[in-house]
């Protein structure tokens, strides 16, 4: 039977209102979001195969790990090991640093992409971090000025911004409120996660509304959305006819959150290359090499991906 890819599919039918075709990009978080919220520990290898093929696959940021401590994220305890394997390639290599150690870590090994992890609620604030949701962002303040200072790009994500697993809905200002504190704190970009799944289309583009008129600007946002309800690509949609032209995505569909159980995986890269295309947006990536490392992880893992277009280009069930 000829492939999909073959026939000429999707056939490309742009849609008014969305970003020119060059400026979209992929931020893919698999092997950092992905791999953290595996039972069995990944190999070192492994993970930095993973990234060297997704490299290949035409991705330009890929998220590499986490220098948090071992005792909270014990599958990323290999960053240090990890890092140099791939600090040479030619993309962006994005990691985490949850504190000042975590950024001297980083720091050490040449990293010049750096991210910080805050919440919109109180409760993940104390799960994830054993904070309040102040008393984290006063933890992150040195940590961004630092890494201002060392000249590095510096991404805040930020958590539970559409629904929280234990207070239900998020207000909108709440989360306005700390997204203009990370953004006046030196944050060069934004990630706005919805962590459990919960967003749907009318609250996306209400909060990116909200945001710009609270002097945040569009170019600064990304969105980062989990699949939980099946919600993910028409809030992928929303946020790109409001203009947001950095979306993360988990290759395969990977990940979810080790800190809130019902986070389930995040958006595949696959899935959204696949709509892109059919919007007439190309973002470079090679979709049949990206589904191959895909099945190539999924075989790794002992499961198969989640992504359904993994599943329907690869022909498995």
């Amino acid at each position: 039977m000829t492939t999909s890819a073959a026939l000429g599919l999707p056939m490309a039918v742009p849609a008014q209102g969305l970003p020119a075709t060059s400026t979209v990009r992929i931020h893919e978080v698999g092997p950092r979001d992905g791999l953290q919220n595996e039972k069995a520990t990944v190999p070192t290898e492994t993970k930095a195969e993973l990234i060297r093929r997704l490299a290949d696959a035409g991705l330009t940021t890929i998220e590499a790990t986490s220098f948090v401590h071992p005792k909270w994220v014990p599958q990323l305890a290999d960053a240090e090991d990890l890092f140099p394997r791939v600090s040479e390639l030619p993309v962006a290599l994005p990691v985490l640093v949850p504190n000042e150690r975590g950024l001297d870590r980083a720091l050490a090994l040449g990293a010049s992409r750096l991210a910080v992890f805050a919440s919109a609620t109180e409760s993940f604030a104390k799960a994830n971090l054993n904070r309040t949701v102040d008393e984290a962002l006063a933890m992150f303040e040195p940590v961004v000025q630092r890494a201002k200072d060392e000249g590095a790009h510096v991404r805040g994500y930020l958590s539970m911004c559409f629904g929280d697993p234990w207070e239900g809905p998020v207000p909108v200002p709440q989360v306005v409120r700390v997204c203009r504190a990370l953004l006046d704190m030196g944050c060069d970009e934004l990630s706005l996660g919805d962590t459990i799944g919960v967003a749907t289309p009318g609250h996306v583009q209400a909060l990116l509304s909200a945001l710009n008129e609270a002097g945040v600007p569009t170019h600064t946002l990304g969105v980062h959305f989990h699949d939980t309800y099946g919600q993910a690509l028409a809030n992928t949609l929303a946020a790109l006819q409001h203009g947001v032209t950095t979306i993360d995505a988990s290759a395969g569909g990977l990940g979810g959150c080790p800190f809130a159980k019902s986070a389930t995986g995040n958006l595949a890269t696959e899935d959204l290359v696949w709509m892109l295309r059919g919007l007439g947006i190309d973002t470079g990536v090679d979709l049949d090499r990206l589904v191959a490392t895909s099945g190539w992880m999924a075989d790794q893992l002992g499961r198969p991906s989640p992504s359904r277009t993994v599943r329907a280009l690869s022909h498995k069930e």
